[in-house]
Order: C-alpha cells, then structure tokens, then sequence
C-alpha cells in the first residue's frame, strides 16, 4: 500500500510538471519576461515546492532532520543529474553547448551555497557560536547570499533582454493571459499539494524499510520531489526551450539550499546543521563536483558529443550520481 501511494503521488507531480512547463513558457512569452527569468525565478520556485513543503514537513511533524536536509542535497545532486538525462535525449549536439553561457554564474552560485552548507555541517559541534536562536549563522549567510546572486543575476538578465532582438513569432496566441495564469497556478497547486504528502510517506518508508532517514531523504524523497524538475526539463527540451530547462534545473539547485533557512526556522530545536548525521557530507561533496562539471561543459562548448549517445559530461554527471547514493547507503551512518 504504502508503495501504490508513492507511486500516485508521483504520477500527479509527473502530470503537474508538464503543464508547469507549457504554461511557464507561455508566461515567459505574455509577459514578454526571457525563458531563463522565467525558469530561473517562476518555474525553479514551483518546482522546489515538494522539497520545501516535504522538508519543512519533516521537521515539523515528522521530527526528522536528516530526512528533511537529505532531501534537499539529494535534489540538488539528482537536479543536476537531470542534465546528463537531457544531453542523452538531445541529439547531435551536447545540450549545454546549446544553453546560453550565463548559466555558469547560475552553477557556480548554487555549488557555493552548498558548500557552505556542508561547512555549517562540520563547524556546527565545534563552534556553538553559530547558533543564534532558532536559526544558525551559516542559515542566515545562505539566505543573504541567495537573495543577492538573484538580485544580480536577475539584474544582467534584464540588461541582456533589452539588447536582445524581439521576437516576432507567437506560440500561445490562442491562450489570454489570465487563462495562462489560471492554468499555471492550477498545476502548481497540484505539485505543492502532493509535496505535503510526501513527507508522510518518507516517513512510512523509512519505518518499513528499515532505512535510515538520511538515506530515505536523500534517495526516494529528493528524487520524488525532484520528479517536477525532470518533467519540465524534458517537456522544454522538446519545445525547444533549453534556456527554460537549464535554468529551472540550476535555479532548483539555488533555492533548495536556500530552503535551508525555512527548514532550521519550522525545526525549533536549535541549527538544524548540527542536529543532522555527517553523512550529509557526502552527498554534498557530490553535488559541489557535479556542478563544477556542469560549469565545465557550459564554458567548453563542443560541437558534437565524444560519444555516440551523450557528451563527455554525461556519464560521468550519472557514475557521479550513483556513487554518492552507493557512498552514502554503505556510510553506515544513519543507516
């Protein structure tokens, strides 16, 4: 039973994902806001919802903190993993050839974030200092930095839409605005409302399985709840729409650490960051290398794949994935 739930509920957010998709472009095209505002901003902050509301949930009801941050790193090494998905389904030319080279500063901030984080992880039990009140410093350093890489990178976005050429074809001419919107907010809420759900099910499985929590966050749940990221990924590949795909994806990755501050605010039990196993480290150190890998095939722009089937970049974003899952399930620590 507990499996047939897991399952429907990731059939909803598969569903949800791909309207979320559609709509988000055609937003991006009503407003007249770039495909990568849209995905960086609007898109990444639906998408992340699952992993905000099923984090929060966790500590706030299920009392878990390794299950609630193994979420969020496990979405951000499986967000990123994505791109491999991408590049395999994308022929001829590698994917991130084809997204604009602006992504690189969306990469490099988020592998900053997540560095921090897994700083806060080893300076928590060696410096109580970092906690003030019910939020730690680290929490608060994140959440500064976030809202400032967005302010810039938002900020070049709009310069780079003002020199760029308008664009004269229209693909959702038929749909109003306000029908777009309504759609858009309707996919939304069916993404978020599933989110809730799955906190509960984390739990379910952790209790049935045997598991521990850290492993159970960082695999099931970060995947489930990263299953939105997939769908719109892959629906905007098929539109066309890489800029879109890559930026929800990376954007994802930005605001899933940033989700650190909400969490450690709901745990109510001190920083979250020293409550929760070492573990942690793994899979951050995983997801810090495959954004530097990401990086490297943004600003190394090849014209045709090494292999047949994917770029060189591929392979080694998906051993790198499975490595830290087979890492962290063997660590012994909160297994």
């Amino acid at each position: 039973m507990i499996w047939f739930k897991f399952v429907l509920c990731l059939a909803v957010i598969l569903f949800a994902g791909t309207k979320l998709a559609q709509y988000g472009d055609a937003i991006a095209e009503k407003t007249g806001l770039g495909r990568i505002w849209i995905g960086l901003v609007l898109i990444a902050a639906i998408t992340t919802m699952p992993e905000l509301v099923t984090a929060v949930s966790s500590v706030a009801l299920v009392h878990s903190a390794d299950l609630a941050l193994g979420t969020l790193l496990g979405s951000c090494c499986f967000n990123l993993s994505i791109l491999a998905v991408l590049d395999i389904l994308h022929s001829r030319t590698p994917v991130l050839s084809l997204a604009s080279p602006r992504h690189v500063i969306t990469a490099g901030w988020g592998a900053l974030l997540i560095a921090i984080a897994a700083a806060g992880i080893i300076a928590a039990g060696r410096f109580p200092f970092l906690e003030s009140g019910w939020i730690g410093i680290p929490s608060i350093v994140i959440l500064i930095l976030y809202l400032l890489g967005m302010w810039w990178m938002l900020r070049r976005e709009r310069g780079q839409r003002v020199h760029a050429a308008p664009t004269t074809a229209l693909r959702y001419d038929k749909f109003t605005t306000r029908t777009v919107c309504i759609r858009f907010a309707l996919a939304a809420a069916a993404v978020i409302a599933a989110g809730i759900w799955l906190s509960f099910i984390g739990d379910e499985i952790t209790e049935t399985t045997g598991w521990g929590s850290t492993f159970v966050g960082t695999l099931f749940l970060a995947i489930t709840t990263s299953a939105p990221e997939l769908v719109v990924a892959i629906t905007a590949l098929r539109m066309g729409a890489i800029d879109l795909a890559v930026a929800d994806i990376l954007g994802a990755n930005m605001l899933d650490i940033a989700m650190i501050v909400p969490v450690d605010l709901a745990y109510g039990q001190g920083f979250i960051l020293s409550a929760v196993s070492k573990s942690h480290l793994i899979i951050a150190a995983v997801a810090v290398m495959m954004s530097l890998l990401v990086i490297v095939g943004l600003r190394f722009r090849q014209r045709r794949k090494v292999f047949r089937v994917a770029s060189w970049y591929a392979p080694a974003l998906i051993v790198l994935y499975i490595l830290g899952a087979y890492a962290l399930f063997n660590s012994g620590i909160g297994l």
